[in-house]
């Protein structure tokens, strides 16, 4: 065996093996989120979360692989990889094509699944399988090529997203806002002088055993974008992610301890997450000291973007605005400011930080990148959904709403207190 063949045999097996920990994410958000929402609304939660995965994976393997790093038409679109054929020599890796797509595959389920918070407990199921298609096969694999497709005309302005705080989070974090806003609140959530009230989680260990195994899985999601496993920066970027999630997570603490008097659980629990959202893009480009305030401002500005929410009458049950869009932007600006010379040694000094010589370039092109894609991802999420409403209807009835999306359109409860085996028959009488 040659030095070549081992090479690519290392760099294939650790592109797989960090898709796997990305994709174990789905099982973190299946948690954090049946844990966050009510009993009557877990078994949505998780068919949500194999909607994601199923339909996320066949739609971006039929159409979205192609459009996202397809052969380039003009800075806009792929045109070739549909299926994973045609011409796809542009795409210059140490491991195949299907490895490539499998990586590419866990990402896309991350960004339908932060749209899948901030619907819960109110859309209806038909309809959400119809966006995740249009997400998963239109809306995030165009605005992916903008930033990460060979020719993206982003990428070309020299838009540094390392692994996604804006392609991934500030355009799911968007589109969820404008699904959170399109889709109105949940039943008794506001007053009608508009009025927050208190929806208590059903599960809150279930929640933070969802938020460790995001955590464990982050470290796929930002070291496995090196694509090799012998880059030396996989080091620095665990090192960077780690830091910047303990910094989000501790702000969290001590700042709903001054702001409520008490260590407030679920902002704890989505601070940490604040923090790896926000680290994201420039996590192997910024120092240590960056990647902690990075994860500190994040967790700080989450709390208060939640708590505006609330006060404009938005229903975000999980938060996945306030952490992912708002983290997601934090981050991908944090790099204008931050991003080392030497750690972006041999890409030219128009990628240094602000703070490090590299003058309001990288910063503007940030901006602009960042402001496009969150755009995008508003007004393509609303547009689909305005659409999809011409067909069926994107909300259930209050009935099926007040009984709980598990029952009322799934027909079974997450929990069953009855032991005993249920006669079929009298199921279907309804006796």
């Amino acid at each position: 065996m040659d030095t070549a063949t081992l090479s690519m045999g290392l760099d294939t097996i650790w592109v797989v093996l960090t898709a796997a920990m990305i994709l174990l994410m789905e099982g973190g958000f299946a948690l954090l989120e049946a844990g966050f929402v009510r009993q009557k609304n877990a078994v949505s939660i998780i068919m949500k979360v194999f909607v994601d995965i199923a339909f996320g994976a066949l739609i971006f393997y039929f159409i979205g692989f192609g459009f996202m790093y397809g052969k380039d038409a003009g800075g806009l679109i792929g045109t070739t990889g549909f299926l994973l054929n045609g011409d796809l020599s542009h795409i210059k890796l140490n491991i195949s094509h299907e490895t490539y797509w499998l990586f590419q595959c866990a990402f896309v389920i991350a960004v339908i699944s932060i749209v899948s918070g901030a619907v819960a407990e109110r859309i209806h199921f038909k309809a959400y399988i119809l966006y995740a298609i249009a997400m998963t096969g239109i809306i995030y694999p165009i605005a992916g090529h903008w930033v990460w497709g060979v020719d993206g005309w982003l990428g070309k302005l020299g838009m540094i997203d390392f692994a996604g705080s804006a392609v991934i989070h500030a355009l799911g974090g968007f589109a969820a806002l404008a699904a959170a806003i399109f889709i109105g609140p949940r039943i008794g959530k506001f007053t009608a002088d508009g009025k927050s009230n208190i929806v208590p989680p059903s599960n809150l260990p279930l929640a933070s055993v969802g938020a460790f195994i995001l955590w464990f899985g982050w470290f796929g999601f930002n070291s496995g974008s090196t694509l090799s496993a012998t880059n030396g920066a996989i080091g620095h970027i665990a090192i960077t992610t780690m830091l910047s999630a303990a910094a989000g997570g501790a702000t969290c603490i001590l700042f709903t301890m001054f702001r409520y008097k008490k260590a407030d659980p679920p902002m704890v629990i989505n601070g940490s997450l604040a923090g790896l959202v926000g680290i994201t893009a420039g996590c192997s480009f910024v120092s240590d000291g960056a990647a902690m305030l990075i994860g500190v401002v994040c967790g700080i500005a989450m709390v208060l973007v939640t708590e505006f929410l609330e006060g404009k009458g938005i229903d975000d049950p999980v938060g996945a605005f306030a952490v992912h869009g708002v983290s997601g932007s934090l981050g991908t600006l944090a790099v204008g400011l931050f991003a080392m010379p030497e750690l972006t040694k041999g890409i030219g000094q128009e990628y240094y930080g602000l703070f490090y010589g590299g003058g309001w370039n990288l910063l503007g092109v940030q901006a602009l990148g960042l402001v496009i894609v969150s755009v995008w991802g508003f007004v393509l999420t609303w547009a689909a959904f305005f659409l999809i409403k011409k067909i069926m209807p994107v909300r259930v009835s209050k009935d099926e709403e007040l009984i709980g999306l598990d029952v009322g359109i799934h027909g079974v409860p997450a929990y069953n207190q009855d032991h005993d085996f249920l006669d079929l028959e009298q199921l279907k009488s309804g006796k």
